[in-house]
């Protein structure tokens, strides 16, 4: 694993748990920061905030659909910090377990371990600015994926969890989910920020807002 640097400002990320969603550890030079999306493997993430002696502030979601939310409760208990999610998503964060071991349907369809985490500590808003040491992220609404879906924009760089990936889009055809909504949220939340800024998804590699503009088929109408 290679960090990303954006000036003091470091990104880890780890592809975990049988989804390969992706987990971003954040943090400064004074070791201060934040957890997004923890997924699962919650005791390889432990492992890794204790080698670094990082300093996390609190976990922070992007949306709530379980691939997304499978180590939360073992580090919130484990680092004793807040969950923040938005109070849209409250009620898929609040199904996890059942979506998570659900044969079939609207849900995924896994049959996966699944540790059901209690409600979140904060609530997300748009343009809510938060900041641990050094890193200073601004939320920005994206729904159309999940209900609450947020992203968290830093200096250079995008957290964009399951809205935005390298030449494609989240799903839609999940409960919650609209195309229409998804595709307007990318374009005036996303697409708008400088061509060089670097978005980092919920699953697979990490591109750039210039590169989806020119490649990103879904986004070319």
């Amino acid at each position: 694993m290679n960090p990303f640097k954006f000036g003091e400002i470091t990104l880890e990320r780890y592809s975990v748990g049988p989804i390969q969603e992706n987990t971003y550890l954040l943090y400064d030079s004074s070791k201060n920061g934040f957890i997004i999306d923890p997924g699962d493997e919650a005791e390889m993430l432990l492992k890794r905030i204790r080698e670094l002696e990082l300093k996390p502030q609190a976990i922070l979601l992007t949306h709530a659909h379980f691939d997304h939310i499978g180590a939360v409760e073992p580090l919130r208990l484990e680092l004793n910090i807040p969950v923040y999610l938005h109070p849209l998503d409250l009620e898929t964060y609040r199904s996890g377990h059942k979506t998570a071991h659900s044969p079939r349907g609207v849900s995924f369809g896994w049959h996966l371990t699944f540790a059901q985490p209690s409600d979140p500590d904060e609530s997300l808003e748009p343009g809510q600015v938060l900041e641990a040491g050094g890193v200073r992220l601004e939320t920005r609404f994206v729904p159309g994926h999940a209900l609450g879906h947020v992203v968290f924009v830093g200096n250079g760089f995008v957290i964009a969890g399951d809205t935005l990936f390298r030449e494609s889009i989240g799903r839609t055809d999940l409960p919650g989910g609209d195309l229409e909504l998804l595709l307007s949220g990318i374009r005036s939340q996303i697409l708008t920020l400088p061509l060089e800024t670097v978005v980092f998804s919920g699953h697979g590699p990490e591109t750039t807002v210039g590169h989806e503009k020119k490649r990103n088929p879904f986004l070319k109408a």
